[in-house]
């Protein structure tokens, strides 16, 4: 008796074949015309031969005789600056500053770079500094200053940090972690290929936006996740939620009167590629920037509700999303203080200047550039917070379709339970 009931509970939990083919039949259903849309958009989209026509150029070139060098720091001084020297003599007055005498690459001989005062400020140059820093004694001789510093050489130091990033996330995620960082690699060079060139190439910035992150969603999460019903559920979840993102970003860039010209950066795009739509380009911006955190929270999510349905196979669908929107909503919490932080942390410098405003604080975050911000931060989070109960419904009816046979566990024979005692032998139990 125990034997067979345990072999009919059993065969009760494993998974319908039919609709576990439905189930997959649904999801590619979904899938495969967003994957058309996205292949069809980027051919149509693509960049022409037009895009190749900007170019600015070297920003440190652009003068006869003037050349870019890289040197090292051999010591600094406080001396008279080199662009002060002789002014006495007409009258002014000369000053000091600090002075770096750098060792070009290729030459022996010293030479004196003035260093901005700003740059002293933040992060004085000491012996062994690599810096860049333009040869101007070329270009004409009545400069009084002949070599002028650039930036910093940051080379080292930024190739270590890559490679130690590497070298952990293979360390604690291994293949997958490997997989990620291609497919990271390959998002950016799809934006670097198709996305930029297609902006400066006047293509419509919402499509341009929507196609490039549907293409590296769908190459990111199967590359490191591998194809399976998880995988496709977290997808879902993540072109809704991208969905949402989009539509409110053309609706709150439209009512909140955002232009994009905001930066220095701006104001040269404009004058450069005047066909570029600064407002679209805001748009593009703020899809790309949300990609990666709602990426996390649609995989996590999907994984959860995978998670909880192989420790509890019997749990109904409806004690399944109410397990899952608990972490679902602790996600939310954290991730709602993450997106706001993120930007917060990029913005600092534009806090701390509009602080120093004396404005009222309503009149300084709805102004310009810090509205930007503010719509950044509202609009990826309620496409963020959106995705999350959507992806759990999703994954939900998925994995009640699809299952496990291989995780299907037997249900435990019941116990034999003994028969009850009557009134009269618990009372006289009770009293021994």
């Amino acid at each position: 008796m125990g034997g067979s009931h345990a072999h009919a509970s059993e065969v009760q939990i494993l998974a319908d074949p039919r609709r576990r083919r439905r189930a997959h039949l649904v999801l590619a259903a979904l899938l495969v015309p967003a994957a058309l849309a996205a292949i069809i958009g980027t051919f149509l989209l693509w960049p022409g031969p037009a895009a190749d026509r900007v170019s600015l150029g070297d920003p440190y070139g652009v003068a006869s005789g003037v050349a870019l060098q890289t040197g090292t720091v051999e010591r600094t001084v406080t001396e008279t600056c080199p662009s002060s020297k002789g002014l006495s003599e007409v009258g002014g007055r000369e000053l000091d500053c600090q002075v770096s005498y750098v060792i070009p690459r290729g030459s022996p001989t010293a030479v004196p770079v003035e260093v901005p005062p700003e740059t002293v400020a933040s992060r004085p140059l000491q012996p062994g500094d690599q810096i860049r820093f333009l040869d101007l004694h070329q270009a004409s001789t009545a400069i009084a200053a002949p070599y002028v510093f650039v930036d910093f050489v940051r080379t080292v130091p930024l190739l270590l940090l890559a490679v130690a990033y590497a070298f952990v996330v293979c360390l604690v995620a291994r293949w997958r972690g490997f997989r990620a960082l291609l497919g990271l690699a390959g998002g950016f060079a799809f934006i670097g290929y198709f996305m930029l060139p297609a902006l400066v190439d006047g293509r419509p910035p919402l499509l341009v936006a929507l196609v490039s992150a549907t293409v590296i969603m769908f190459g990111a999460l199967y590359f490191a996740h591998g194809f399976s019903a998880r995988t496709s559920t977290a997808l879902l979840g993540t072109l809704f939620g991208l969905a949402v993102t989009a539509l409110l970003a053309v609706w709150a860039s439209d009512a909140a009167y955002l232009t994009g010209v905001g930066d220095e950066s701006s104001f040269t795009l404009s004058t450069t590629v005047p066909e570029l739509s600064l407002s679209g380009l805001l748009l593009c911006g703020l899809l790309i920037a949300g990609l990666g955190v709602l990426n996390d929270v649609t995989i996590t999510q999907s994984s959860a509700v995978w998670e909880l349905a192989e420790l509890a196979p019997h749990s109904s669908a409806r004690e399944l999303f109410t397990s899952a929107m608990r972490i679902g909503r602790d996600h939310i919490a954290s991730t709602v203080y993450t997106i706001a932080f993120a930007y917060a942390g990029a913005a600092l410098p534009v806090l701390v200047l509009v602080s120093l405003y004396d404005r009222p604080l309503l009149d300084t975050f709805t102004s310009g550039q810090m509205a930007e911000e503010v719509v950044h931060i509202l609009v990826g989070s309620i496409g963020l917070v959106l995705a999350i109960p959507a992806t759990t419904s999703v994954a939900v009816a998925v994995v009640k379709a699809v299952g496990r046979p291989d995780t299907a566990r037997p249900t435990p024979a019941p116990a034999v339970r003994e028969p009850q005692r009557s009134t009269q032998d618990a009372n006289d139990s009770h009293l021994l």
